[in-house]
């Protein structure tokens, strides 16, 4: 009988948060935040958008289908992705 009589559930601290980054008619990305999180500090959308290789610059980001501010901390486990220009 093993002496540890700790659950085999992961604490709370070790569960890695994902968020589901669906850039609308190309591909869908599935993300942990500890991995694209700037400088130690909340990852936000922004840092969403430069992990798959986009700009603020060129893309709106859209929670329950409204706008957010690419400088705010990621608040949900979704978002979609619109590119405001494509092409040449």
């Amino acid at each position: 009988m093993p002496d540890d009589d700790r659950s085999a559930e992961p604490d709370a601290e070790t569960v890695t948060a994902t968020v589901t980054v669906d850039v609308k008619g190309e591909d869908v990305h599935e993300l942990a935040l500890e991995d694209v999180s700037s400088g130690g500090s909340e990852a936000t959308y922004a840092d969403l958008l430069a992990a798959v290789g986009l700009s603020p610059h060129e893309v709106t980001v859209l929670v329950d289908g409204r706008p957010v501010p690419e400088d705010q901390p990621v608040a949900v486990d979704r978002v979609t992705v619109l590119r405001l220009i494509k092409g040449g």
